[in-house]
């Protein structure tokens, strides 16, 4: 079976630390994250570019999907607040492993571009060209809904399990409700990144199984995407696999299959070869 990372970053260099609780290193680099991928058993992964920190992310990470195009593909950004920027958004998949676009919307100014008319133009323009777009959406669960709501055929995938970011445990898990009513709208895919950070026991986490079972019950295997965004996991690259592949009893079979990168491959159109 094959797995794939949903999110890992890759950086260079750094004009701040990176941010939270990633690992505070001067570069991670397409070849480091390979190593790790290769002791762990993760066959390929999805980059998104940490331009919070390193704001040449985006050309390394077609750089790595260039150079190594059976390992990697890229989720990519620019700055979207620039009038100037928004042709770029034409023909963006012709660049090397790209296969969408990613922007986090951590900090309060940014989530204000939901409301003030700075991202009106993105959702219209992504719907046309057939990119799915990536966000940070637990914190905005009702914006996030609207925007599916109003544009259906533009797929929208929530990160990180799209629970409370700012939450471990319980805490986590307060938006459960509202998260996984999300499940009805076909455009709405969640990546299961990170869960291991939404627990404060050790391996195998298993104070979150039943949220996650939740959120997979709703969105089932062709929608809900593991993945680990690496560096920053409190584990290891191997328990972020075996988490997802021994530790939870209802996940088994092709519904395993699907959520380790079948699913994923499937609903951002990357054209992964499964055979062995």
């Amino acid at each position: 079976m094959k797995g794939i990372d949903a999110q890992i970053h890759i950086w260079s260099k750094t004009i701040t630390p990176p941010s939270g609780l990633h690992r505070k290193v001067s570069h991670f680099t397409a070849e480091e994250a390979l190593a790790e991928m290769d002791e762990a058993g993760v066959d390929a992964a999805l980059i998104h570019p940490p331009a919070g920190w390193d704001p040449d992310s985006n050309a390394l990470a077609i750089e790595a999907a260039r150079k190594y195009p059976d390992r990697f593909a890229v989720m990519g950004q620019f700055p979207p607040d620039r009038p100037e920027n928004r042709g770029l958004i034409r023909g963006w998949r012709n660049q090397p492993g790209m296969m969408g676009l990613r922007w986090a919307l951590l900090s309060e100014a940014q989530q204000k571009w939901l409301d003030d008319g700075t991202l009106d133009w993105l959702w219209p323009a992504a719907e046309e060209e057939g990119l799915p777009v990536a966000m940070m959406g637990g914190l905005f669960l009702p914006k996030f809904r609207a925007i599916a709501e109003r544009h259906p055929r533009l797929k929208l995938i929530l990160d990180h399990c799209g629970l409370n970011r700012h939450g471990q445990d319980a805490e986590a898990f307060i938006h459960l409700d509202e998260l996984v009513a999300l499940a009805k709208l076909p455009n709405v895919a969640v990546k299961a990144t990170g869960a291991a950070h939404y627990s404060t026991q050790g391996y195998p986490f298993r104070n979150i199984h039943d949220g996650l079972h939740r959120i997979f019950d709703a969105f089932g295997p062709q929608r809900m995407f593991w993945g680990t965004d690496i560096t920053r996991m409190p584990c290891s690259y191997r328990q972020c696999v075996t988490f997802f592949t021994e530790e939870l009893p209802w996940l088994k079979g092709r519904d395993l299959e699907g959520v380790m990168g079948r699913g994923l491959c499937a609903w951002i159109g990357w054209n992964y070869d499964f055979s062995d």
